[in-house]
């Protein structure tokens, strides 16, 4: 079963989500921002994917993404930002830094199967 990596400091979010990756077929983890994000892929092993946001307390989702890219030790899951930014510079920083894909808020099932799709996880 793929595992993925929830990230959002809404636990709102990271349910809602949650309830639509399981559905196909992925075990969920999740972390509230990242920091937390480092220590569960660090921790808890490989994940193949994070659905990523970009604005959480503590560290945010650039900086995470950053981070994970940075580190060789641990296996390179595909990313999906989920995010509120909208704007093209934003957008481009975001796969500059090694996202895969971008989602913006707020998102359906549809629109998450799609991008993991693209992203080669169904």
């Amino acid at each position: 079963m793929k595992r993925i990596l929830l990230v959002d400091d809404s636990r709102a979010v990271r349910l809602a989500a949650g309830r639509m990756v399981r559905q196909l077929g992925f075990e969920v983890l999740e972390a509230e921002d990242g920091q937390d994000a480092l220590r569960v892929v660090r921790e808890q092993g490989p994940v193949d994917a994070v659905l990523l946001d970009w604005n959480m307390p503590v560290m945010d989702g650039l900086s995470f993404l950053k981070a994970l890219r940075a580190d060789s030790s641990v296996p390179q899951p595909k990313v999906v930002m989920c995010t509120t930014e909208n704007d093209m510079q934003r957008i481009i920083e975001a796969i500059q830094a090694g996202a895969n894909e971008y989602i913006m808020k707020p998102f359906n099932e549809d629109i998450v199967r799609d991008k993991l799709q693209e992203a080669g996880l169904l």
